[in-house]
């Protein structure tokens, strides 16, 4: 997976305090604006997800904005895969502005604004008005979604197409139509998959309990690395559910711990509360009651440090837990103590609990659960107050369920106390209850089936939408077939096609082969052409030497004939056994230089010096060199150069460097010239060519024809009057 460096501005606007309150643990209230946009254009980036340590969320608009209610000292995290995970700790009320530098969109397949930018921001302005009426007004909600669909066209983007269904499908999941919702999550995820849609489908599944379907939906997505936090916290708890409910209590335990470490490591508290808890009621349910109690323990103590409704929540919990347990004091002391936050809370915002915390907690189950307990010990005296407050505050706040309940339980209590007349009176208030709640599940019924109808219209809609935008795909797929099949007449003719490209390529390969077989050939007459040089070089080489010796002889000087046969028996071994080789070490032909100019200079000591200059940074072992390949014009320059000198001369060979795989050796004398040479000449010899040049001009050839022009050749006039020559030899080490 490639990873990106973004850059993040985060920037606070001057505000003010107005308008904060607090809550009963005096921790400041505050309701926090921000913007994410990207810093280049300030082009706004939608559904970027924004997360409180109290585990509120919501999500960037289609302008990039966002509104969510938090308090001092928590932290929020700005998370998406797009850029690095943004952790602010909120200190004041100021509006927030994140900037973001190379942002990377989140399916990084295409540029974040895929649409023009007119249609996105229309199509996201339908989404974030969804959004809005969705607890409010389902139905224009659902409409919303399909002017959002509406706005994509027939064929549509798939990835808009898959969040408007997305959106949908949540919609359906609050108000509890959860076939609906499984049905839009699927469509979405058909268009397009996303980890979150993913989720939300599990999470479907999870409520309606097919617990396998859970599984399947989230085992994939744990081969997914580039997950949120949250996300990954999500995907294990899901799983945890699912295994809870299919009463693998051991794989339970394992999947919620293991959200429980990532949630501890990105510090999302809510979600660690959520865990811990989901812990104990695993152990509970697989009648692991210490470890269940234990859990417990640390759920209630990470609850009370998030918002009063998450505290209360897990105190309810906690008390039916000791309620299974038959430990009622445990329960009543537990359940009298959330009567008392809820009290508080209560005053302090001079409103009904209903509306903040819902039915499940209200001082009127809770009185009612508290008069339950003391009934399960035959305590009824002091069941009574409590069964007596539930009631009136279930008629204050028009519970008719709770009041039916706690009416029905007074009367068997003043039944078990043998008070029958209180009894048949208190009955006669339930049965009078229970009509009423008649009456009134028969009017839900009516607005449920109304409601239904709304619904049923509505989906019918975006249903016909999806139908017209399936229709125009399925008439692009009838193109695509029919081109498919004006391919399909011209097969037979691409297959002749192909057969005479096949015969061409075997005629190409017929060819190369054939040139491989001649460059072979070619290769081998080289050699034996070289080879063939290189035993014409050694007898013309011998005859000259011997010619030397002949000299000592002639002048009775038998101490230099000696001497010089014993050096040039050392060089006559070193060049038959080289005799046999293309290339030489550089080194080893310098050193039968060296000696051969000895020889010639113990000869002609009168006539000439010389001297031998090696770059001392050159890499001389590194260089090969064919056989007596230099010696000739060595040769020339003594005989043809420097003998005919009157004053004494000089031979200079010098070896120097002229780039990493090319070096330069240069042999130079100042003798009488090539052109005077020439003149000197007798008869016979202009007649008689020397065979040294020659064999030498065939060997180069060859050796550049098989090498790739390994070795040049250069001969030139070392002075302006002609006199002295100048041969350079350039060598390349590429072979």
């Amino acid at each position: 997976m490639k990873k990106f460096v973004c850059y993040i501005t985060v920037c606070f606007f001057l505000g003010n305090f107005m308008g904060l309150s607090q809550n009963s643990s005096g921790v400041t209230q505050l309701k926090i604006k921000g913007t994410v946009q990207m810093k280049t254009n300030l082009a706004p980036i939608s559904g970027v997800m924004v997360t409180t340590s109290s585990g509120i969320q919501t999500f960037t608009d289609g302008f990039g904005n966002f509104e969510i209610n938090t308090s001092l000292g928590e932290l929020l995290i700005i998370e998406d895969l797009g850029f690095e995970t943004v952790r602010l700790r909120i200190k004041s009320k100021d509006d927030i502005l994140v900037q973001v530098e190379d942002y990377i969109s989140k399916d990084k397949k295409e540029p974040a604004f895929s649409m023009s930018q007119s249609s996105a921001s229309l199509h996201q302005a339908y989404l974030d008005s969804a959004t809005a009426y969705k607890k409010t007004d389902i139905a224009k909600s659902i409409d919303f979604v399909a002017q959002s669909i509406a706005q994509l066209g027939t064929l549509g983007n798939k990835k808009e197409l898959a969040r408007s269904l997305t959106t949908l499908g949540e919609i359906y999941l609050f108000h509890k139509q959860y076939d609906l919702a499984v049905d839009n999550f699927e469509d979405a995820l058909t268009a397009n998959k996303t980890i979150g849609t993913s989720l939300l489908l599990g999470k479907t599944y999870s409520i309606t309990k097919q617990f396998v379907a859970v599984e399947k939906v989230m085992n994939p997505l744990r081969e997914i690395k580039n997950m949120l936090p949250y996300q990954r916290v999500t995907m294990y708890e899901l799983l945890g559910d699912a295994k809870t409910g299919l009463n693998d209590i051991s794989t339970a335990v394992s999947f919620y711990n293991k959200g429980l470490t990532v949630a501890a490591k990105n510090q999302i508290t809510p979600k660690m509360t959520d865990l811990t808890s989901k812990i104990a009621d695993a152990y509970a349910q697989g009648n692991q009651l210490v470890a269940a109690e234990t859990y417990y323990d640390n759920s209630l103590q990470l609850a009370n440090k998030l918002a009063p409704k998450r505290a209360l929540q897990e105190e309810g919990k906690v008390a039916d837990f000791y309620n299974k347990k038959n430990q009622f004091v445990e329960e009543i002391a537990m359940r009298k103590n959330s009567l008392a936050t809820l009290k508080k809370l209560n005053t302090a915002k001079q409103g009904s609990s209903r509306a903040e915390f819902g039915d499940t907690i209200t001082t009127q189950r809770i009185n009612y659960k508290i008069a339950n307990a003391y009934i399960s010990q035959d305590k009824y005296n002091e069941a009574i107050p409590f069964l007596e407050k539930s009631i009136v505050e279930a008629d204050s706040e028009d519970d008719l369920l709770v009041q039916k309940d706690a009416t029905r339980k007074l009367s068997e209590v003043y039944e078990f106390k043998g008070d029958f007349n209180l009894a048949l009176d208190t009955y006669q208030e339930y049965v009078a209850l229970v009509d009423t709640l008649y009456i009134r599940k028969e009017q839900e019924i009516s607005r449920a089936a109304r409601f239904n109808r709304e619904i049923a219209s509505t989906q019918s809609r975006i249903t016909g939408l999806e139908q017209e935008r399936e229709l125009s795909q399925s008439k692009y797929d009838l193109a695509l077939t029919q081109k498919e099949l004006s391919e399909e007449s011209y097969k037979n003719q691409r297959w002749v096609i192909y057969s005479l490209i096949f015969g061409l390529v075997l005629m190409a390969l017929a060819a190369f082969f054939f040139y491989r077989s001649n460059q072979q050939q070619k290769l081998a007459n080289n050699l034996l052409a070289l080879k063939s040089l290189r035993s014409q070089m050694n007898p013309h080489f011998i005859f000259n030497a011997l010619n030397s010796v002949n000299n000592f002889i002639a002048k009775s000087d038998e101490r230099s004939a000696n001497r010089y046969l014993s050096d040039f028996s050392t060089l006559m071994r070193s060049v038959l056994e080289n005799s046999e080789e293309d290339f030489i070490p550089l080194s080893k032909e310098l050193n039968l230089l060296e000696l051969y100019i000895k020889l010639e200079h113990s000869r002609f000591p009168d006539k000439f010096d010389y001297c031998i200059n090696i770059d001392e940074h050159l890499d001389i072992p590194s260089f090969q060199i064919p056989p007596m390949l230099l010696q000739p014009y060595i040769e020339n320059a003594i005989w043809h150069g420097l003998r005919y000198r009157e004053e004494k001369g000089m031979l200079e060979v010098s070896v120097r460097s002229k780039g990493d795989d090319t070096l330069q050796i240069c042999i130079s004398d100042d003798g009488i010239g090539r052109k005077k040479s020439v003149e000197l000449k007798t008869h016979h010899q202009k007649k008689n060519r020397s065979k040294g040049m020659g064999n030498i001009k065939q060997r180069v050839a060859i050796l550049n024809d098989m090498n790739k022009n390994k070795v040049s050749v250069n001969i030139s006039n070392l002075n302006k009057d002609g006199s002295g020559t100048k041969v350079v030899f350039t060598l390349k080490n590429d072979v």
